[in-house]
């Protein structure tokens, strides 16, 4: 199911010692999520993204705007609609949110008993959701006896089990291990294909847009500041935001094979963006031959993404200005996209 923001505005009012203060939580923000895809909503902490969601999930009315599932404006229905709408919606959330004295078949169970589903309608959903995502054999394990990676399968399991047709996740990896962090991603786009769902991801974590969503759109201040494939942000990043979002996978723990690799702290002068078969070519070697110019590469990687690899490097060009205007107009003739920092 597409969805699709109208200039949504959110603010609220912050007491303090003989003062408020108004925050712009949301501000003119205004978007389209395409249905049957995986799509990407990432901030820095106090960007708005959560507040956004809680838009576009129904769970807060917008001060203004409209939120649209389809052809159908949801934002303002009534308190029955309401109830029913949210019934077609999938929530995954960072602590899990499970009942911990239900087991894990009595978790995933909760909203089709809450739904009204028939006991054995009920029984076989269950059996079915907990071999969705890999828990099969662990419907009566309680809780509490459970590893944080199948604490949020069967959170999965239980947002999928009424069988919407949006299900969000809300920094749904933030607390689990890298490793773990990337089985979770992996299962839910298995599941995303098979169900044909709509998921928008919330997230602080652009190594998550890289790994999982098809586009993205980054929030800074209340509103987009970009948005688009995300093959084309992590190629020609336009907002400083973004550029640090991308730059900050060299920071991960985990040293995953293609992360950038930065050996100074020293900033370079250039970004540049190598796209497609650009990224095995030679291309430094031969801009040094054809152009009198030398460099200095101060942090380099490959980003592997579903629609193909990006490369990133970060270094200086040394020569005259007028040799280094022809370096660029002649990398940029070579599918390579420079930023001049």
């Amino acid at each position: 199911m597409q969805i699709r923001l109208e200039k949504l505005k959110k603010t609220y009012t912050s007491h303090s010692k003989n003062e408020q203060t108004e925050i712009h939580a949301v501000d003119d923000v205004s978007l389209e999520i395409p249905e049957n895809t995986i799509f990407g909503i990432i901030g820095k902490s106090g960007a708005g993204k959560s507040s956004l969601v809680r838009l576009v999930s129904l769970l807060e009315t917008p001060d203004y705007g409209a939120v649209y599932y389809g052809r159908k404006r949801v934002d303002n229905l009534s308190k029955r609609e309401l109830i029913e709408q949210r019934r077609k919606i999938g929530m995954i959330f960072q602590n899990f949110n499970l009942f911990s004295s239900r087991t894990a078949g009595r978790n995933v169970a909760y909203p089709l008993e809450i739904a009204g589903w028939p006991k054995n309608r009920i029984q076989e959903k269950v059996k079915e959701m907990l071999e969705l995502v890999g828990l099969a054999d662990r419907e009566n394990a309680p809780i509490s006896t459970l590893s944080g990676g199948q604490k949020q399968r069967v959170a999965i399991a239980r947002a999928l089990a009424t069988e919407p047709g949006i299900l969000f996740c809300d920094e749904a990896t933030s607390a689990l291990d890298p490793n773990t962090t990337r089985q979770i991603l992996n299962l839910i786009k298995e599941i995303q294909k098979k169900m044909n769902l709509t998921v928008v991801m919330i997230t602080h974590q652009m190594e998550v847009v890289r790994d999982a969503c098809e586009s993205v759109a980054v929030i800074d201040s209340g509103r987009v500041v970009e948005s688009g494939r995300v093959m084309d942000i992590f190629a020609n990043p336009k907002t400083q935001v973004t550029r640090d979002f991308i730059k900050n996978i060299a920071n991960q723990s985990d040293n995953r094979d293609g992360d950038i690799v930065k050996w100074t702290e020293k900033t370079g002068s250039f970004l540049l963006h190598f796209v497609g078969g650009a990224t095995g070519e030679p291309i430094l070697s031969k801009m040094a031959k054809e152009f009198d110019v030398s460099f200095n590469i101060l942090a380099a990687g490959i980003s592997h993404l579903p629609d193909g690899d990006v490369g990133y490097m970060e270094t200086d060009i040394i020569g005259s200005d007028e040799e280094v205007s022809k370096v660029i107009a002649w990398l940029s003739e070579n599918n390579v996209r420079v930023q001049k920092r």
